[in-house]
């Protein structure tokens, strides 16, 4: 594991009214973070983008935890929403996959977890010793160092 996983959800199909929904949205995103188990650090932001009557107008919202963050996007007029999960630590997937199809009943989803900075040393411990080995090698190379 890298620095921290990130879900990447995109629902297709869903009803309008529940992209519209500002109040569901920032419901959502008020309580997703308790759910999955992370810890939520302000209150979420919601705001409405475009027209109604424009197909890329909608919602936009956003909840800042101390692991990182939750974002949404809703299209009404495209019946589609797109959500980001990303953590410096591990949370319930499964359960964060079924809160999103819960709130806006895609008739498809696609989603990806990825596993974000896998070269992010967690252990500073671990840190410090990337840290002394990258430097033996610039001195070694730059001749400013015997080698042992």
């Amino acid at each position: 594991m890298g620095f921290g996983p990130h879900l990447v959800f995109d629902g297709f199909g869903c009803p309008r009214e529940r992209l519209e929904d500002l109040t569901a949205l920032y419901r959502l995103l008020d309580g997703l973070p308790d759910r999955i188990r992370m810890t939520k650090i302000m209150p979420p932001y919601v705001f409405r983008h475009g027209l109604p009557e424009d197909p890329a107008g909608g919602l936009s919202g956003f909840v800042l935890i101390a692991e990182s963050h939750i974002s949404l996007h809703t299209f009404p007029g495209r019946g589609y929403v797109n959500a980001d999960v990303f953590s410096c630590e591990t949370f319930d997937v499964e359960d964060a996959l079924a809160a999103l199809r819960e709130a806006f009943a895609p008739a498809r989803v696609e989603w990806k977890l990825l596993d974000r900075g896998r070269e992010f040393p967690k252990h500073i411990a671990a840190s410090r010793a990337i840290v002394n080995r990258d430097r033996r090698q610039v001195k070694l190379r730059l001749g400013l160092e015997a080698s042992r």
